[in-house]
């Protein structure tokens, strides 16, 4: 897929999905401006891009005025994914979750205003489902049980109409549980996945919360980053949401026995209390994005491969 021509602003670029993001741009022939605050980021995610000719860094806050930011930057499209993603957190600091998540939002939805952005897409979330019915289709009422999940379904409302009222080519997408290379184990952001791998590797027992029974559906950031691609350039207009999964569940406890497998680690597996605000089961349908011509191809036991070996890297 090529996008020579097209100028990509990427909020919150330099992190886990977002530099992932950026290296599939440039590939294609998109110039790419981040804005990052590296509060989570690391500029170090982006050392593959740094010295292209059609890469740009900004450190900024997505909170606040983007165009002010920017300067003469006139992006063509906006991925917006900059954002507060811990469940843990919200709940704990649900002011913090709504400035993060929701305002940072109406600004990225106010700056694809202020340029005629081509289309603005806005990373949301399975939380928005929370304990509903399984599996999860775009047509079920939400029924989020956090603070994160009502900000993520506000903001898609947001997105939904500024598409309506003022003509934003806008998609949603729900990202379901995403792992991959670059998902820091030491952040209190990180997936389930790296969390594993990097105790395993040291030997570290792997904690089941709720007995591990939870079950999500995973899927690994190359393929989210495709998704993300071919819904800026073919995806809906009309601000509204597509499920981005892999369409399988598989319970945590088994991911701690896939985890043991690939790393050949014999570290303890326990149990521990279950966590607030998080939902038990997760699993996408996926029909909808398919029919644009993605599908996930990873899997499971390749994508943990993969994290794995990055894990290795950074600690050997």
């Amino acid at each position: 897929m090529t996008m020579a021509g097209r100028h990509y602003l990427v909020t919150g670029g330099a992190g886990f999905i977002g530099s992932h993001l950026v290296e599939a741009l440039i590939a294609s022939g998109a110039a790419v401006t981040v804005l990052d605050d590296l509060s989570t980021g690391s500029l170090d995610n982006l050392a593959a891009v740094s010295s292209h000719e059609r890469f740009r860094f900004v450190r900024g806050d997505a909170t606040r005025p983007l165009r002010a930011q920017l300067g003469d930057t006139r992006p063509t499209h906006v991925v917006h994914l900059a954002a507060q993603i811990s469940v843990v957190r919200s709940v704990a600091e649900p002011l913090v979750d709504l400035e993060q998540n929701v305002v940072a939002t109406l600004r990225a939805i106010e700056l694809a205003r202020e340029v005629a952005a081509q289309r603005l897409v806005f990373a949301s979330s399975a939380a928005i489902y929370g304990d509903g019915p399984q599996p999860s289709h775009e047509g079920l009422v939400p029924e989020p049980t956090s603070p994160y999940g009502i900000h993520k379904l506000t903001s898609e409302h947001h997105v939904r109409l500024a598409a309506l009222l003022h003509g934003v080519p806008a998609v949603s997408l729900r990202f379901f549980n995403v792992y991959g290379p670059r998902q820091l184990p030491t952040s209190n952001y990180a997936g389930v996945i790296s969390i594993f791998v990097q105790r395993a590797l040291a030997g570290r027992p792997l904690e089941l919360f709720g007995g591990g029974h939870a079950t999500r559906d995973f899927v690994f950031v190359k393929d989210l980053v495709a998704a993300i691609m071919r819904a800026a350039a073919d995806g809906p207009r009309d601000g509204s949401a597509l499920n981005v999964g892999t369409g399988r569940a598989t319970s945590v406890r088994d991911v701690a026995a896939a985890v043991l497998e690939v790393t050949g680690s014999t570290s303890a597996v326990i149990e521990a209390p279950a966590r607030k605000g998080e939902a038990m089961h997760s699993r996408a349908v996926v029909e909808r994005i398919e029919a644009l011509g993605w599908r996930a191809t990873t899997t499971l036991a390749d994508g943990m491969a993969e994290t794995a070996a990055w894990i290795r890297g950074r600690t050997s």
